[in-house]
């Protein structure tokens, strides 16, 4: 018996090392471009496959093998670095990146100066690119490259970032936000910098007219977007990079003014990692709610019910590919609603409970169909919603107080109206009551 431990820990390990880093898959389809050399992007896609990845690549106008079957995703996440690439295969269309993405297949796409499809489909998720051909421009700070590659500083502190990341190489085009909630900014351009169609400063004062008359149509500043994130409602990401070129060996390689190391290759690691749903990924495990001093869900409560409510929720390790308790949310909100919420209040992680969050009320002074809802969305996060729905009801018949302070008033009318009625029976009773005899009436009449 003792022979078999060796064999057991190895295919315990060999289990492990091919758990997927991902919390959905470690299937990645990669369309790249006929004009891109998959050797440029070495560093990057090296990283993937150690992290457990599978990589598959193909052109876009290939066929084979096809990212989406029988209405069924064929890969858990889809890398398109195909900015100059006009005419795609039939399964790479705007509707079917849709359709992958709501299947809760990821989508990392990198664009680019020219007019395609996938700049058609920017649109679709509120992000509005510049008119073809007006790349991103800069001419700060002083440096030995053109225009168009800029170094952009990185958030120091970001939710899908690596805090304190170097300054990244960027080549590509700005996009500006429109109002969808869902979009995650990730890089904004610099304060200083433009697009236009060239680098010689030419229009310049068309940029200085559109800035004095409120900035109608300018292109220009910390406004726009560089690299953005976008999270649906049912889990799927797809992240939009307006440069392909931020993920390639050179710009990872390129030094800096000043001599830094850049970092393109953390920045794309993180980026990836929060696409591929490695990294900022929670999920509800268990919602339990019971009256206080009870531990089995009721199904109904009656008003001014004193009611507990828990929730249990894990974060993903991308380390172990595991699920762990997680107690670090301290702005989670519970709502107890019927149409409006009746009761907004804070749910707060237990102490000493890893990843229990509960918090005590009182139901109100209402009887109907409420609802516990959780909907928790924070920028960067996986989101956390919850509805469970309870029925409330009025007291039964023998569940009502026998006596009520506010009613002592009318306790003490009725107690004294009912005291005095018996006393005044008492004294009727009890009280003599004096009548003629008819003996002494008749001997005076006769006396008469």
């Amino acid at each position: 018996m003792l022979s078999l431990w060796p064999l057991l820990l190895s295919l315990a390990y060999l289990a492990h090392s091919v758990l997927a880093r991902s919390s959905t898959g470690d299937s990645v389809l990669v369309v790249l471009d006929p004009g891109l050399k998959r050797a440029n992007f070495s560093t990057f896609f090296d990283g993937l496959e150690e992290r457990g990845f599978e990589l598959t690549f193909r052109a876009p106008k290939d066929v084979q093998p096809a990212v989406i079957a029988d209405d069924h995703p064929n890969f858990s996440h889809v890398i398109l670095f195909a900015p100059d690439s006009k005419n795609f295969a039939s399964d790479i269309t705007p509707q079917s990146l849709v359709d992958l993405l709501s299947k809760n297949t990821n989508l990392l796409i990198a664009v680019g100066t020219k007019q395609t499809p996938l700049t058609s489909l920017a649109a679709e998720f509120s992000l509005i690119l510049p008119p073809p051909g007006t790349p991103l421009i800069s001419h700060f700070p002083e440096r030995d490259t053109p225009a168009t590659v800029i170094p952009v500083n990185v958030p120091a502190s970001h939710a899908v970032l690596s805090p304190n990341i170097p300054p990244v190489w960027f080549s590509g085009v700005p996009f500006a936000f429109g109002s969808n909630p869902h979009i995650v900014p990730i890089l904004n351009a610099p304060v200083e910098s433009f697009a236009a169609d060239s680098d010689s400063d030419s229009g310049a004062d068309a940029l200085v007219d559109a800035s004095e008359k409120g900035g109608e149509g300018l292109w220009a500043g910390s406004s726009l977007g560089l690299v953005a994130g976008f999270q649906t409602l049912g889990g799927g990401r797809a992240t939009w990079v307006g440069s392909v070129d931020l993920f390639n060996d050179e710009f990872f390689k390129r030094e800096l003014p000043g001599g830094v190391h850049p970092g393109n290759a953390q920045f794309a690691a993180d980026i990836a990692a929060w696409t591929f749903q490695e990294t900022n990924m929670l999920r509800i495990d268990s919602v339990t709610h019971h009256r206080v001093n009870e531990t089995e869900s009721a199904s109904q409560y009656t008003i001014n019910n004193h009611v507990t409510y828990t929730m249990h929720i894990s974060k993903f390790n991308p380390q172990t590919s595991t699920w762990e308790p997680y107690s670090g949310i301290n702005d989670m909100q519970l709502e107890f609603t019927m149409l409006d919420p009746h009761i907004r209040t804070i749910l707060p992680p237990v102490a000493g409970e890893a990843g229990n969050y509960s918090v005590t009320f009182r139901v109100p002074d209402r009887h109907g169909v409420f609802k516990f809802v959780v909907d928790y969305k924070r920028r960067g996060w996986s989101y956390l919603q919850s509805t469970t729905v309870v029925p409330v009801v009025p007291p039964r018949h023998d569940e009502y107080p026998r006596f009520l302070s506010p009613a002592w008033p009318y306790y003490a009318g009725a107690i004294s109206t009912s005291v005095a009625f018996v006393l005044f029976c008492a004294l009727w009773l009890a009280g003599d009551s004096v009548e003629p005899q008819p003996g002494k009436k008749a001997k005076s009449s006769k006396s008469e």
